[in-house]
């Protein structure tokens, strides 16, 4: 990713911003779209002529989601399109003006003016594995802007963060070589959960998705083949008007390719390798494929499991398969929707590789076989053990809508205000915030792995490699250790400069951030990411943010009084 050097003015944070990133994917992503109690707060700054007071707010998570011990974050792009867009139209004030009455009109002059040309983003680029209670972002700006943008900010990035999350949960059982899908958008909660998440879960390690405007807009991967409707819409081979295929070379004309299917179907029920194991079929289901086929001689892949599997599935796909070979092409592979994944996988396999021998069909036992029918994670899983001859998972419902967590759990907490660090208490001492302007590193070991992140004071000088710093748990005082670096990572970076003179960093394509991910994935540690028992990561604070904290918080816990 790029810096981008030069002052950010309010203008050039404005149109020219806006026009630099574009806007935000969903059009209803507007200022307008944030809980009433931030407009009512807005009020209230205002009315206290605390409105321009400078703020610094963390937004960051308590628990990584799904049992695990790492989170991928997403969101920020669509967070920075929100801000550089951010403005209230004429009907925004009206409606404003219409649901809080009690407002004074020189809130709403205000409100027509604000815009975000005095915020300033810091944030872990996107695509990175993080940790609870690391902030995934710093907003710092005008307090009753900033907290208008809370709201907002949660929203885009918690559901994003949890459903990438998810998808890399998914690549990791599924190992490196397997293609997985995302079948989710029937299943997805509405357009718009369709759509984010089918842009999340390529960036979490999918490798394709059936929705076709996620591809229009995002430039993802399509796939698809038919469903059991197609296949059952059939009822003879007479329904095929055009049964003529030319060749792949463009050489000839196959007249009657039906025919051919006919012939390859005989010779299959027939072979002395398959010992006579198919007998009749499904007549109508052959006559599915065949037409299939005609449309898409170059990418055919057949769902086989509308009738019998092994029984009709299979050999019909085969002879089809087997027809267009003749023909040049080569058949893409079968889509199993139902029944023992396992099992079928590999008698499908079985037969593809005795055909391949039987008939010198070179790669003809290579042909991919893609599984369906509400996978996860969990059932990923119980097919490794198996054993398995599955290349690629379509996987929907599970996936999209986060089935075994609902939320990431994002929180946004003021931090600092007039230079003055701010802490929020709670008899739960994970809800204790970590009070001021932070700075935040990843420090690495002798093997390459992270070893911590650690959070500072921004006044603290950074940890260098090769010299040892003092780690410390923000909360228990047992919990320290020495760490000695060999490579230190400074994570936050600056996003949206405000009228800051601060290098931006430019947002990168959804491919490098995927790409991030990826790689991010390999550094960490195998135990942390494991799905049984993964070891915790460890996340800390420097001795004097440490020392800071407690002070803070005894400084404002009221002492109570003993009668």
């Amino acid at each position: 990713m790029a810096a981008v050097a030069g002052s950010a003015s309010a203008g050039a944070n404005g149109s020219a911003a806006a026009h630099r990133v574009g806007a935000p994917t969903n059009p209803m992503a507007t200022a307008l779209l944030t809980d009433q109690y931030q407009f009512s707060m807005a009020y209230a700054y205002w009315k206290a002529g605390k409105h321009a007071d400078r703020a610094v707010f963390d937004l960051y998570f308590r628990k990584n989601p799904f049992g695990g011990e790492f989170t991928v974050f997403a969101g920020l792009e669509e967070c920075i399109k929100f801000i550089a867009n951010f403005k209230f139209t004429e009907d925004d004030i009206l409606f404003l003006q219409s649901v809080m009455p009690m407002c004074e009109d020189a809130f709403f002059d205000y409100l027509r003016k604000t815009d975000c040309s005095d915020v300033e983003v810091y944030s872990i680029p996107e695509g990175s594995v993080v940790f609870p209670k690391v902030p995934l972002m710093r907003v710092e700006g005008p307090v009753a802007v900033v907290q208008l943008l809370e709201t907002p900010f949660v929203n885009l990035i918690n559901y994003a963060s949890l459903v990438t999350t998810n998808a890399a949960r998914h690549r990791h059982v599924a190992g490196k070589s397997k293609v997985l899908l995302e079948f989710g958008l029937r299943r997805a909660q509405g357009p718009d959960g369709a759509i984010s998440a089918s842009k999340y879960c390529f960036m979490g390690g999918f490798d394709a998705t059936s929705n076709v405007l996620a591809g229009n807009l995002f430039g993802i991967p399509l796939r698809g083949t038919h469903s059991h409707a197609y296949v059952s819409s059939y009822m003879s081979l007479d329904e095929i008007p055009d049964k003529s295929l030319k060749s792949k070379d463009g050489s000839r004309v196959c007249k009657d390719f039906v025919s051919l299917v006919k012939e390859w179907l005989q010779k299959i029920q027939l072979a002395d390798s398959l010992c006579g194991v198919f007998g009749e079929t499904n007549q109508s289901e052959l006559a599915a494929f065949a037409s299939y086929a005609l449309a898409f001689p170059t990418n055919f892949l057949a769902l086989v499991d509308t009738y019998d599997v092994m029984r009709s599935g299979i050999p019909n796909f085969c002879a089809v398969a087997l027809a267009l070979h003749d023909l040049g092409y080569k058949a893409s592979g079968i889509r199993l929707d139902s029944g023992d994944l396992a099992y079928l996988s590999i008698e499908a396999r079985k037969v593809f590789r005795t055909l391949e021998k039987e008939f010198n069909v070179p790669a003809f036992g290579k042909m991919i076989i893609t599984a369906s029918n509400d996978l996860n994670e969990e059932t990923i899983d119980a097919l490794n053990k198996q054993g398995h001859e599955v290349d690629s998972f379509g996987i929907g419902t599970y996936l999209v809508t986060c089935y075994s967590q609902a939320a990431l759990g994002c929180v946004f907490k003021l931090v600092e205000i007039n230079s003055r660090p701010r802490i929020k208490l709670s008899e739960d001492v994970a809800k204790v915030s970590i009070p001021c302007k932070k700075r935040c590193f990843r420090l690495y070991g002798k093997e390459g792995y992270p070893l911590v992140d650690i959070m500072m004071r921004e006044s603290e000088p950074s940890p260098k490699a090769g010299e040892r710093i003092l780690c410390r748990h923000p909360f228990l005082e047992s919990k320290r250790a020495y760490v000695v670096p060999q490579h230190v990572e400074e994570l936050l970076q600056c996003y949206w400069p405000g009228t800051s003179n601060k290098p931006r960093v430019e947002l990168p394509s959804l491919e490098e951030i995927r790409g991030r991910c990826m790689q991010q994935l390999e550094k960490l540690r195998p135990d942390h990411i494991r799905r049984l028992n993964p070891t915790p990561y460890k996340v800390s604070v420097s001795a004097k943010l440490y020392e800071f904290i407690h002070s803070l918080w005894l400084n404002e816990a009221p002492v109570g009084e003993l009668q």
